[in-house]
């Protein structure tokens, strides 16, 4: 009959970074998105590092924090793991099989893709679609993480009074959230080609999305902390210091010319160079639309000093432009962590799939 059809429980977007735990929980009415609850909460120093959790206490006390600073009821979840940790492969495999033979398949031959003994491993994979120009296969993404990388995930989660649903990988919740800033590009967003550069604190990510479909990652050391640490060579000021007076501002007058202007310099260089790369796999050479993400797409003016740099059309991501916000949501609050929160975006919008 349909209209007893019962809505699918809510999953909260979870990304644990370097530096913060993002909240994000999303509801569908048609086809527009609201924004449910929202909660950024700090990590202590080295909790995280390099996207890896050290500290699970702390990153389990800090997903309370956010969770209770959200007012959020949810208690199920879906977080990320970065794409540096995990192996991806598209492989072939017959046409008609069942996921269960093909689990059994590919679990047989998982040791021909994967440079890790099976039992150190959490294994997953999607059935893409036929193989070009041979009906006979299909492509099949498999994906595998070492396991330590979930369990420390869940295990934080849990600490942190949610339950895992899903685990994800980085690159595909930004291919999730790409098509949310579809109205950032002029024309129809079908066949463009969207490059999101997400610049955190100590990585940036550059992900390629084609017709809503993921064709390039790749990813490398380089983020903001950089900035905080030339501020606390320059002014000598300890690392907390300076990073709250990058954000809130009071350095001395000689700070935007001689070490903010150079910095954003840099980042415009890092994002020209990762589409260097991206050129040189041969696939494109020259996308539509650069969209900055991350902590530092929050420095002023740095859209248009990579236009004018790249020759490309850059924007601030901004995934939330077209939603609608819960009235406990802060507009000012979102409106800053925006470009920051695309893989919780990305992560909460697996609640409708």
């Amino acid at each position: 009959m349909g209209f007893l059809k019962r809505k699918k429980p809510a999953i909260l977007g979870l990304d644990i970074s370097s530096t913060s735990v993002k909240l994000l929980e999303l509801v569908k009415e048609g086809d527009k998105y609201r924004v449910q609850s929202l909660a950024v909460e700090p990590l202590p120093d080295n909790a995280v590092v390099d996207k890896n959790i050290q500290d699970i206490e702390a990153v389990g006390e800090t997903i309370r924090k956010a969770v209770k600073r959200s007012g959020t009821k949810t208690k199920d979840a879906a977080v990320a793991v970065a794409g540096s940790a995990v192996i991806t492969k598209i492989i072939n495999m017959p046409a008609g099989l069942s996921d269960d033979e093909l689990e059994t398949q590919i679990e047989m031959e998982a040791d021909q893709y994967i440079p890790y003994p099976l039992e150190e491993i959490n294994l997953d994979f999607e059935v893409i679609g036929e193989t070009e120009n041979n009906p006979d296969t299909v492509d099949v993404l498999l994906a595998a993480s070492r396991s330590e990388n979930i369990e420390l995930r869940s295990a934080a989660l849990s600490l942190g009074g949610l339950t895992p649903k899903i685990m994800d990988v980085e690159a595909y919740t930004i291919e999730n959230s790409a098509k949310l800033i579809a109205h950032q590009v002029e024309g129809d967003i079908e066949d463009k080609v969207i490059a999101v550069v997400d610049i955190g604190a100590t990585m940036t990510s550059l992900n390629v999305v084609e017709n809503n479909h993921l064709i390039y990652t790749r990813e490398q050391s380089f983020g903001g902390k950089q900035l905080t640490e030339e501020i606390m060579r320059r002014y000598g000021l300890a690392y907390d210091e300076a990073g709250r007076l990058k954000k809130e501002g009071g350095l001395p007058d000689n700070y935007i010319p001689e070490v903010l202007e150079p910095f954003k310099e840099t980042i415009a260089q890092q994002v020209s160079r990762f589409l260097q790369f991206f050129y040189t796999s041969g696939q494109h050479n020259a996308v539509d639309l650069i969209a900055l993400a991350g902590g530092c797409a929050s420095i002023p003016g740095i859209d248009e000093l990579v236009e004018s740099q790249l020759d490309t059309t850059t924007v601030i991501a901004n995934p939330f432009a077209e939603m609608s916000l819960a009235s406990k949501v802060n507009p000012q609050n979102l409106s800053n962590d925006a470009p920051s929160l695309m893989i919780a975006c990305g992560l909460a919008m697996r609640s409708f799939d």
